[in-house]
């Protein structure tokens, strides 16, 4: 079988992209792995590093690019991308494309270039600030806009250390809009499309407050509406994405493409959701803490369908349906990122490790609910706490020690409270007690409001990060048991919520 490397590798690289942001990134390499893989198996697809080069140049009959080729410019939502149609071949088996037969490019050889030969490389050690927007556009309605954003993430890539960090903004943070009255964060694109504002409209308003608000770089913005994602998701996992929900979600106000509501509900423990099940998952406001748990409930989309894009199956499906996925894209995504940059990130994400990607959300720790001069309810930032939660998601430090993490608790000096949430008599006793040997004061101890707790949890009751990761650390935790917690159990301090886990941490 042979498929159009020319197509495949372009809309494999913006089609994760586009997708799940920066998770797509590492679609390139990945791209490379699959075409080996494929050879192996006795099936025939063209080089992605021949492929990549003919669609940098424009020239995709000679088999590569020209050494100066020009950089290609991924294109609003109105309008194509400025090259030529790709060479149309139609996989065995699949259904023939509507699209008119381009001149057929004669057989690739197998690769056999270096993986890396002659690509684009990420060679500035300094961080690249690339703004997610989610606009609310409904594709089953004729609205032209403009549009608010449903969802704004800032991703930071740091190529020097090789990290990544994700940081969520709520959609009603009054903030500062350069050159226009203060509003809720949500409405720059909007503003900015409705005026034409200069150097990019909506998406570059939306940078440049972003910017002037948290004092962080914002380099480039991708915008995409929801039909890049249920798309995407449709064609690279078919089967569904796993995911673990954890709470009770009952929405019966749950918008619908036709600007009413629809009633959805979510059952807690794991289920395989669908593109249109994964997005109403993402996007329902109906739990406690509302935007907040959204924004956590999205990065945890994003991070399930990386994982399960990431793999052959996906990528062979997406190839075989590669022209359905082009015509399916069309006006719906911008972007100012140019091929170079995406096929140099996609080298430099395939060299990141899943536990260098940190996920934060701006939520009530960061942030408090108030009224704005129209008495609308909004939220106004804390900034010294938001500059604080940037440091740590966008320029977090190599691997402390114990030593040098309980030097930097003792200088937050919370008091600190072991509660007992299992059924065994005496355990918040015996862990004060493992604790106090280990240098670390307890305060109090008690008993949790759950009985029957699986897991131990550490609970930040204000602004004591620090301790929380030590004492987690200490326990040998992982990050993700660190909780913020506002239900009242404490007034300040830090918490630890023993689970049935504990009696094996404390016994050794």
């Amino acid at each position: 079988m042979r498929v159009s490397g020319c197509l495949a590798a372009l809309m494999l690289l913006f089609a994760f992209f586009a997708a799940t942001g920066l998770c797509s990134l590492t679609g390139f390499s990945l791209a490379q792995q699959t075409v080996v893989d494929l050879n192996a198996a006795g099936l025939s697809v063209d080089d992605p590093l021949l492929t990549l080069r003919c669609a940098i140049s424009g020239d995709c009959d000679s088999g590569h690019a020209e050494p100066d080729a020009p950089m290609i410019m991924l294109t609003p939502l109105t309008t194509a991308l400025p090259t030529a149609p790709p060479p149309t071949r139609t996989p065995e088996n699949a259904a023939v494309s509507s699209r008119p037969t381009a001149t057929t490019v004669p057989p690739s050889p197998v690769p056999t270039l270096a993986p890396d030969a002659d690509l684009p490389r990420v060679t500035d050690p300094r961080q690249i600030q690339i703004l997610l927007l989610g606009i609310d556009q409904r594709s089953a309605t004729d609205d032209p806009g403009p549009f608010r954003t449903d969802t704004m993430m800032l991703v930071s890539v740091n190529p020097a250390r090789k990290t990544v960090g994700v940081l969520s903004l709520p959609r009603d943070l009054w903030v500062d809009i350069p050159g226009f009255e203060p509003g809720r964060i949500n409405t720059a694109n909007f503003i900015g499309d409705g005026s034409a504002y200069p150097g990019g409209g909506g998406p570059a308003l939306a940078m440049e407050t972003v910017a002037a608000n948290f004092g962080v770089r914002v380099d480039k913005y991708l915008l995409v509406n929801f039909d890049v994602f249920t798309t995407i998701v449709d064609i690279l996992a078919p089967n569904g994405v796993p995911l673990t929900v954890t709470e009770w979600i009952d929405d019966p106000d749950y918008p619908d493409d036709h600007y009413g509501t629809i009633h959805v509900q979510f059952e807690p423990g794991e289920q395989r959701m669908d593109a249109e099940t994964l997005l109403q998952y993402a996007r329902t406001r109906a739990t406690e803490n509302g935007d907040f748990d959204r924004a956590r409930r999205q990065q945890q989309a994003l991070d399930a369908v990386r994982a399960e894009v990431l793999n052959a199956g996906g990528i062979i499906n997406f190839i075989s349906q590669a022209f359905t996925l082009w015509d399916a894209l069309q006006g719906n995504y911008r972007t100012n990122l140019e091929l170079n940059e995406i096929v140099a990130l996609g080298n430099l994400m395939s060299e990141i490790e899943r536990e260098d990607i940190r996920y934060r959300v701006i939520d009530k720790f960061y942030a408090y609910p108030g009224l704005s001069p129209g008495g609308d309810q909004v939220l106004y930032p804390n900034f010294v706490a938001i500059r604080d939660l940037i440091q740590e998601t966008f320029y977090a430090q190599s691997q402390l020690t114990l030593a040098e993490m309980k030097a930097r608790a003792d200088e937050e000096n919370p008091l600190i409270y072991v509660y007992n949430g299992t059924n065994v008599i005496g355990l918040a006793g015996d862990t004060r007690d493992w604790l106090v040997a280990k240098g670390v004061r307890v305060d109090d101890i008690g008993n949790d409001v759950t009985n029957g707790r699986m897991l131990t949890e550490i609970r930040e009751y204000g602004r004591y990060n620090r301790t929380a990761k030590y004492l987690a650390a200490l326990m040998g935790l992982p990050e993700d048991r660190i909780a913020r917690s506002g239900d009242g159990l404490i007034a300040q301090g830090v918490l630890i919520a023993l689970g049935a886990d504990a009696v094996e941490i404390i016994g050794g």
